[in-house]
């Protein structure tokens, strides 16, 4: 049967004259004019691009019409890896206990909390039945969801005296998040809701007030406000001038302090109100300097601060012991250790919790307070995740953390960083079945081209040979320095049951192998991200696990960059390619400074409106802009019509003229989700959906049915 015709976009002539440099977009006219107006609602997408983009939905699901049956077996394993009615482990905060549970079928959760039932530390924790007995529901939000076809909340909080829960709400996927505030004693949700925040907001540790994120029209987190927690005026408290930096709010671990931090991807600044006095006006930490990141806690009698100043690629830790934490009164407390990288780090009344990253494996350094003696969380596993929940209390000796790996479903543990004793307190459960003793996870290392050693987390059945016929799925990121942990996966296994291969690509623009290996994957390094993966895919070829043209390559965001990339430079290698919300129009989006991520980006990437050097190596990789008379393999992208972050129209584009310039005739397939943004489907399940459409892809792809076809 003839393979359906795809759509043909119109070319409009559109000339682009910037620093001396001429570029032509024939698919400008893509992007409507109107975007901001869209983000709030899709209904006012133009007619010509709301055509265009119903076209190639249509064309997409009729490509993909023979995999009907084989997506919905994908989505029904996947859900039948979720235990459906399941429940988070309550986690204490004075007299309550707080938790979070599915009801059976439902897409998203209910928050609630019971009275707290005394019990040793080592004691079970109440079943999920006995935990409804006496239970208050603050939030149902599958009962929210009802009536919208997106609906997803943001941190949702109670305040600190328990009288009051709050919550932000985006029922269109823009993340202009609507807060709301529930009193507790009534059950009744207050008047006057705060609007346009970012989602980003915090009870005052006096409970008496909220303070928010609001979201301009642009929609950057650009000014922090005040108002009574019950309602009334917004007060003004902190103004964000650099239309590069992002704002966030919170409350230090004592709760002496509120905090506003501000920040782009390589420089940041923080504020202080202090909790006694909630109404005054914030004092600056230490002022931006450019390059130097910094992070502050509270200690009780102390500060500490977790910074890259001084040299400190891979960060280390800082103390204060002044009243005010000015800069000239840190000195070191965990000092910086090249390869070794400081990610994070929690305090406690008695203790202290350092994260730290090291060759792509995570570990957990406990300090007791009292003598700074230190001890280690440690796993045996090759290839692992591990991970510190961070608890309602400040004044505890408890800590509850998370282990998962490749073979292994997460288990979590409340561990007393005093005794060092540890209690199991859940194992995910996977109703239909998992041994972990049927798969492998190894760890391999790829050399790059500059002769740096690339981590790759691969993952298979034990009984899938190694002699390069196995298809294999290549997952990829490499920026921001965002680490792909290599954790459980209920999805993955939908392809490693069938005979495939998952790996992992731990490239350089992430932070598996410390800051640097983040340093050396970004601005104009950034090729090194897109090399760093193409050594990965030899690697695993030379090594049995695939062969060239058995790889389907898989990134989203920042790494539907990395998909375009790679298709540029080696459409040989894969059998398929899946951008999901593709970053693919670096060149046009980070010239545009009305769009929301413009201006904090360009530390990232570099700023072509002034830099020439900048825009001449943004134009040498970016995807959109390096389409060439070659031979393509298949391609699907993926995006939202509300999403902030990667605009529909870079989707849209890079399909356009992946279509119009691919010399081999393989289909080029765009699905854009017209009623979400940058996270796709926000229920539990509607997003299985769409991981199962993508799974379905790959395996079209790699069998070559779209060859048959033709």
């Amino acid at each position: 049967m003839p393979l359906p015709k795809p759509p043909v976009p119109a070319r409009k002539p559109f000339r682009i004259e910037q620093l001396g440099r001429v570029r032509e977009d024939a698919y400008h006219w893509m992007k409507d004019e109107n975007w901001q107006a869209v983000l709030r609602d899709p209904a006012r997408i133009r007619p010509d691009v709301k055509a265009a983009l119903d076209a190639e939905n249509t064309y997409s699901a009729d490509m993909l019409a023979d995999t009907k049956a084989l997506q919905q077996q994908i989505f029904e394993e996947m859900k039948g890896r979720i235990k459906e009615d399941d429940s988070s482990v309550p986690g204490k905060d004075g007299a309550w206990e707080y938790y979070s549970r599915f009801e059976l079928g439902a897409q998203h959760p209910v928050i609630a909390r019971r009275p707290l039932l005394k019990r040793a530390f080592a004691d079970p924790i109440p079943s999920f039945e006995a935990m409804r007995e006496q239970e208050q529901v603050l939030l149902d939000e599958d009962a929210r969801a009802k009536g919208h076809n997106f609906y997803e909340t943001s941190s949702s909080q109670h305040s600190p005296d328990h009288r009051l829960f709050a919550w932000g709400e985006d029922t269109q996927g823009s993340e202009y998040y609507t807060v709301h505030v529930r009193d507790l004693a009534t059950g009744d949700i207050l008047p006057d809701p705060i609007t346009a925040c970012d989602g980003g907001f915090c009870f005052s540790p006096d409970s008496q007030w909220i303070f928010w994120t609001w979201r301009d029209e642009n929609s950057r987190p650009a000014k922090i406000y005040r108002r009574p927690a019950r309602g009334g005026e917004d007060v003004l408290v902190y103004t964000e001038e650099d239309e590069g930096f992002f704002l966030h709010i919170g409350t230090l671990s004592s709760e002496a302090f509120i905090a506003i931090g501000t920040g782009n991807h390589e420089t940041s600044e923080t504020w202080l109100i202090p909790a006694a006095h909630p109404t005054a006006n914030p004092s600056c930490v230490a002022r931006r300097e450019a390059g130097v990141q910094y992070d502050i806690d509270h200690w009780g009698d102390r500060f500490v601060i977790r910074t890259n100043a001084e040299g400190a690629i891979d960060f280390k830790l800082m103390v204060s012991e002044s009243a005010h934490p000015a800069r000239h009164s840190w000195r070191d407390l965990v000092p910086h250790r090249p390869g070794i990288y400081v990610t994070g780090f929690s305090l406690y009344a008695r203790h202290m919790v350092r994260s730290e990253r090291e060759n792509a494996n995570t570990r957990l350094v406990i300090t007791r307070k009292a003598d700074m003696d230190e001890h280690i969380i440690a796993v045996d596993e090759e290839a692992y995740s591990l991970g510190a929940g961070g608890g309602y209390e400040y004044n505890t000796d408890t800590i509850r953390y998370a282990y998962t790996s490749p073979t292994t479903p997460a288990q979590t543990f409340d561990y007393n960083m005093e005794t060092r004793e540890k209690v199991l307190r859940k194992v995910q459960v996977i109703p239909s079945g998992h041994n972990p003793a049927d798969y492998v996870a190894r760890r391999l290392y790829a050399t790059a081209p500059d002769g740096a050693e690339v981590p790759v987390t691969v993952l298979l059945k034990k009984d899938t040979p190694l002699d390069g016929s196995a298809p294999l799925l290549l997952y990829g990121y490499g920026s921001y320095g965002m680490p792909m942990d290599p954790g459980f996966s209920i999805r993955s296994l939908s392809l490693v049951n069938r005979g495939w291969v998952y790996a992992i690509a731990h490239i350089r623009g992430g932070s598996e192998k410390g800051y640097g290996w983040f340093l050396d994957g970004r601005k104009f390094k950034k090729e090194n991200t897109f090399k760093d993966f193409i050594a990965c895919a030899e690697a695993l070829c030379q090594a049995g696990y695939s062969t060239k043209g058995r790889l389907v390559a898989y990134g989203g965001s920042a790494g539907g960059m990395l998909m375009g990339a790679v298709a540029n430079m080696r459409p040989d290698l894969w059998a398929g390619v899946i951008g999901a919300v593709p970053f693919v129009d670096v060149l046009n989006t980070m010239s545009d400074t009305s769009l929301p991520l413009t201006p904090p980006e360009w530390p990232e990437w570099g700023n072509p409106l002034e830099d020439e050097a900048a825009y001449d190596y943004i134009a040498s990789y970016s995807p959109y802009d390096n389409i060439a008379d070659k031979p393509y393999p298949p391609v699907l992208a993926t995006g939202g019509l509300s999403d902030t972050r990667v605009t529909y129209w870079e989707p849209m584009k890079w399909i356009a003229r992946l279509r119009e310039k691919s010399t081999s005739g393989a289909p080029m397939l765009l699905k854009i989700n017209m009623e979400a943004g940058h996270g796709g489907a926000s229920g539990r399940f509607d997003f299985l959906k769409e991981i199962a459409f993508d799974y379905a892809f790959a395996i079209w792809a790699q069998d070559k049915s779209w060859v048959k076809d033709a």
